[in-house]
């Protein structure tokens, strides 16, 4: 039996303030069997999973996690992990890559990408996918140059879409280790997916997620919102929801704990394009790219610096046959920042944005270029909050007043 909790996002000062930060995390998310992972996974209803896998799961791509690693002995990846290799010095070796993930970090963006649901678990959204996993190691530890390597590795090694589920700043000499193996990978027909931080803020620039070349992501909430944490800017591609993700805890994988950032963002996104690749396996990746910069959720002028070209909507390639791959050997992303760079100021004409299956339009008000919109939007085709949330609260409110009462009388005691 295991429990869905949040854990903390910064630390308490004093009893109270822990206690109010026990409420914030723990009323969120409802106590929960394991076998009610799938019914906590509410985006994958909203992007109409279900629906999706009956035409494609993925099947015959490999993913490259590059990450802390993946845990291969967890339900959800049996026989699903492939060899991969150790760039950081942070114990294992390459031939434990896949079993050294002592954060979970990997492993949960594995899941995210690719997990079964087995035995109640997690399922990701491209069950069928394979993952390739690449430990790089904590960035502040390690640095830039084992996802350097990485990057490299994973093409050399068939995965036809890299997850980056972190970055760092950079050197100018490291930057341009960096451009090179993003060019390296767009040469060999791969798809890098980077996300974009957590900070909330526009000025926070991370390495490689600000490079030409890669589709940088930022996270929606279950309201179709912009995650409040999910940082933004002109280099912003596609947002993919990444707030209450479930995933195994960092501290006991037989748990599970709710996640948010936008790291798990950016593996919904990885695992979306392997999700149209294998339902078009003739397609290259500029073609898989630009059918999700099209069929992308979005209200108003695109790009947005807070959404980018809007929330991915695999339904509407998968199901309603929208999106035109177009030319084969043109990289969209770059084309469209080469044209905006070019018309400088002025701004690119754009068409106008279809409304979803749920008739939603989203809101994202005209004062966009002056403050984060509370809304700019919805994720997929619609989205809803967890169960139990009101229930919860009351509960946790309850007990946190008893434990106040009760540290009260023993100090008066004391």
């Amino acid at each position: 039996m295991s429990l869905l909790a949040r854990p903390a996002r910064r630390r308490a000062v004093g009893l109270l303030g822990a206690l109010v930060a026990v409420v914030a995390t723990w009323t969120v998310a409802a106590p929960a069997q394991a076998d009610d992972m799938r019914e906590r996974q509410w985006y994958l209803d909203a992007m109409r999973a279900d629906e999706l896998w009956k035409v494609a799961t993925g099947k015959g791509v490999t993913v490259a996690v590059l990450d802390t690693g993946v845990d291969s002995t967890v339900s959800e990846l049996r026989g699903k992990v492939l060899p991969g290799h150790n760039f950081s010095d942070a114990g294992g070796g390459p031939g434990r890559v896949d079993e050294k993930d002592d954060e979970r970090h990997g492993t949960n963006m594995a899941i995210a990408v690719a997990g079964s649901g087995a035995d109640g678990g997690v399922k990701g959204i491209a069950p069928g996918a394979r993952i390739l996993p690449v430990k790089t190691g904590d960035f502040a530890s390690f640095g830039p140059g084992p996802l350097i390597k990485g990057v490299r590795y994973a093409v050399d090694n068939g995965a036809r879409v890299i997850s980056i589920s972190g970055g760092g700043p950079a050197s100018g000499e490291e930057i341009a280790q960096w451009q090179a193996a993003v060019d390296y990978a767009l040469g060999k027909g791969a798809l890098i997916f980077a996300a974009s931080g957590n900070t909330g803020s526009e000025s926070f620039r991370d390495y490689p997620s600000t490079l030409p070349g890669v589709i940088t992501i930022g996270a929606l909430d279950t309201k179709g919102k912009v995650a409040s944490f999910s940082d933004y800017g002109s280099h912003l591609a596609l947002a993919a929801p990444g707030v209450e993700m479930p995933g195994r805890c960092s501290n006991d994988k037989t748990r599970y704990c709710a996640f948010e950032g936008t790291s798990h963002a950016t593996a919904i996104a990885s695992g979306t394009a392997a999700l149209i690749w294998s339902a078009h396996p003739d397609w290259t990746a500029n073609q898989v790219l630009r059918v999700m910069m099209e069929t992308a959720g979005h209200v108003g002028e695109v790009p947005s610096k807070y959404i980018g070209y809007g929330s991915i909507r695999p339904a509407q390639v998968l199901l309603e046959g929208k999106g035109n791959p177009g030319d084969p050997n043109v990289n969209p992303l770059l084309a469209a920042q080469k044209q905006q760079q070019g018309a400088s100021q002025s701004p690119t004409p754009q068409t106008s944005p279809s409304p979803d299956s749920t008739g939603a339009s989203g809101t994202n008000g005209p004062d966009q270029e002056t403050k984060k919109p509370e809304s700019a939007a919805r994720p997929v085709e619609g989205g809803f909050p967890l169960w139990g949330i009101a229930v919860s609260a009351i509960a946790v409110v309850a007990v946190v007043i008893g434990v106040v009462v009760a540290a009260g009388r023993r100090n008066r005691r004391a």
